[in-house]
């Protein structure tokens, strides 16, 4: 999928010119490899006080289109270095199975990724990247999960960015490329059938942004 605002790539050194699909897996290949960069520049970061522990790491697809996005980690995440695995994931893919959203069309990731016991510990520039993995995977929708991670987005200063409220299942322009979604912390909404119901009512208007989508 080619997005909106990004320069056509040079043609092929044969003089034909790249066709669509070629044009997308090239877009797609820069997209893993500024990941794979990404994610070795975190692992080298020598700010972070999480100690011999990895960070957290982002998952999903690297051109999503729903770039999911939550405070930090609970201890299976920090297991598995994995953001959004273990309940929370399980959780999360049959809210998107619910909604007929193709999970391949998510990528997941946390605001604070260093494994500390407490999130202030984190070190505001390694939070900061946030806005780096943003700009790589260029989604069309940031869903942001919680109070903690709305803070974080709207301390960020990304380019041409709108404040965001909490106004749960209203969707929100961030950018002129960008819609936001806020619902509540889905970590929080695991066990509590009240807290169950709020973060369904805001994340199911999801569903009815991606039915809306222009088929490509």
């Amino acid at each position: 999928m080619q997005r909106q605002g990004q320069a056509r790539l040079p043609s092929n050194r044969s003089g034909v010119p790249a066709t669509d699909d070629e044009i997308r897996e090239k877009y797609l290949e820069r997209a893993i490899r500024e990941l794979n960069a990404f994610a070795r520049r975190l692992g080298d970061c020598p700010h972070c006080p999480r100690g011999q522990l990895m960070p957290v790491l982002g998952s999903g697809h690297p051109q999503a289109d729903i770039f999911m996005v939550k405070h930090s980690a609970r201890p299976s995440e920090v297991e598995e270095g994995v953001a959004f695995y273990g309940r929370t994931g399980n959780a999360l893919m049959k809210s998107l199975k619910r909604l007929a959203i193709d999970p391949l069309a998510v990528y997941g990731t946390l605001c604070v990724k260093c494994p500390v016991a407490d999130p202030a510990m984190a070190d505001p520039a390694c939070v900061a990247r946030l806005t780096e993995e943003l700009a790589i995977v260029q989604p069309r929708i940031l869903v942001v999960m919680g109070e903690d991670a709305l803070a974080v987005i709207n301390e960020l200063g990304i380019p041409l960015a709108r404040e965001l409220t909490a106004t749960p299942g209203e969707p929100q322009r961030l950018t002129p490329s960008i819609e936001a979604l806020y619902v509540p912390n889905i970590d929080e909404a695991l066990d509590e059938e009240s807290a169950k119901r709020e973060f369904w009512s805001a994340f199911r208007r999801l569903g009815q942004w991606w039915a809306d989508l222009p088929p490509y």
